[in-house]
């Protein structure tokens, strides 16, 4: 059975209406110790004005208790000590077990798609870093020190390789000295792998502009890559926090079928652009053009990484007046004058794109920016603002 001390403030036992001596030996004798054995105690908590109950359990004549803190002249706090020490243990322990419950995968990733995809699959197991923005170049990204930090903390890193990130990865990673993040560890996620990249060069020459040598690394523009991708997202996740595996991979599952949901619908949307020429700034878009059949092969670039000149944008003009080209694809990064130019030439209209999900009015997920996509485009080849 529980018994319990009472606990009297200074006011009650100063007015008379609890004293001191009273309170003592009620706890005394609830506590069987008789008042022969133990002279009157205040038992008064200094400051305050409540009555006080501390519960105990039932102890034997002459059990230990601690004096733990006087706070005032004659006036002292007992409390048990297996109870103060159990209190903190309990207390401790449930902190510790809290924030065990509560811990997330630290992700870092290089672009965008690939940050879109592991919030997908991670939901809110996974604390999700994306170091390029959107609106920027991924080839070219500045190496800030944050990034440094980020990748020093983090339990996983997706890169999409490919050469994509090869100007300013390397670096960060050699300044951040995460051991998780090394080559062949589980935190340490390279997307290409497992897809067929396009455009492999059989020669690596310099003159043909800023060529990869591994492919084109926008492969993400393809829905079936993004679900070998996700896959690749799914299976590191799962390693790192087994206990949550089968959240990864119930949104693997669910990621997949709205995907394959998804393809023909978005077929059947741009069967009006189906073997139509679309211009684009850039070539990023070789595995989106191949899978819904539309050709995007002539650019404002004359080569990769080559800004355009005047005599270049002449003969694509050309092309686009002859053939009817209507279309212009422009990344939010790009200089949009040239295409301004060429579509005031060519009767054609400017569509801000971004080939990868976030950017403004682009959709966060990548099933939303590959409606968006579809939807712009649809809408150009209508004719529709």
């Amino acid at each position: 059975m529980k018994k319990s001390f009472q606990f009297f403030s200074q006011r009650e036992a100063l007015t008379g209406r609890n004293s001191s001596a009273q309170g003592a030996a009620l706890g005394q004798k609830q506590n069987g110790i008789s008042p022969e054995r133990a002279k009157p105690t205040s038992v008064a908590l200094s400051g305050l004005n409540d009555c006080r109950s501390i519960t105990t359990r039932g102890r034997a004549p002459g059990f230990r208790i601690a004096r733990l803190q006087r706070f005032g002249a004659g006036t002292f706090t007992w409390l048990h000590r297996a109870t103060i020490t159990r209190y903190i243990f309990t207390f401790l322990l449930a902190a510790l077990t809290t924030a065990t419950a509560f811990a997330k995968l630290n992700v870092v990733a290089t672009t965008p798609d690939f940050g879109a995809l592991a919030q997908q699959i991670g939901g809110d197991k996974v604390d999700v870093f994306t170091i390029a923005r959107p609106t920027e170049d991924p080839h070219f990204v500045d190496a800030k020190p944050s990034f440094v930090v980020k990748l020093n903390r983090a339990d996983a890193l997706i890169e999409g390789g490919a050469e994509l990130e090869s100007g300013w990865l390397r670096a960060l990673l050699d300044k951040a000295r995460n051991s998780k993040l090394e080559h062949d560890k589980p935190g340490r996620i390279v997307a290409h792998e497992g897809v067929q990249l396009l455009e492999v060069p059989a020669t690596l020459d310099r003159a043909k502009g800023d060529v990869h040598a591994a492919g084109n690394p926008h492969f993400t523009t393809d829905p079936l890559n993004a679900k070998i991708v996700a896959g690749h997202i799914a299976n590191a996740f799962s390693h790192l926090d087994p206990k949550s595996a089968s959240v990864f991979q119930a949104n693997l599952d669910k990621f997949n079928r709205e995907i394959d949901a998804k393809i023909p619908e978005w077929m059947k949307r741009l069967a009006p652009l189906k073997g139509k020429r679309v211009v684009a700034y850039h070539n990023a878009w070789p595995y989106f053009a191949k899978r819904f059949d539309v050709r995007i092969d002539l650019f404002l670039e004359p080569k990769p990484g080559i800004p355009p000149s005047p005599s270049h944008l002449a003969g694509v003009v050309s092309t686009m007046k002859s053939e009817g080209v209507k279309i212009i694809l422009v990344e939010p990064f790009r200089d949009r004058r040239y295409a301004e130019t060429l579509a005031s030439h060519a009767e054609a209209v400017v569509l801000d794109v971004a080939f990868v999900p976030g950017a403004k009015g682009a959709g966060d997920t990548y099933i939303d920016w590959m409606d968006k996509l579809v939807s712009s485009l649809v809408n150009a080849a209508e004719g529709k603002k």
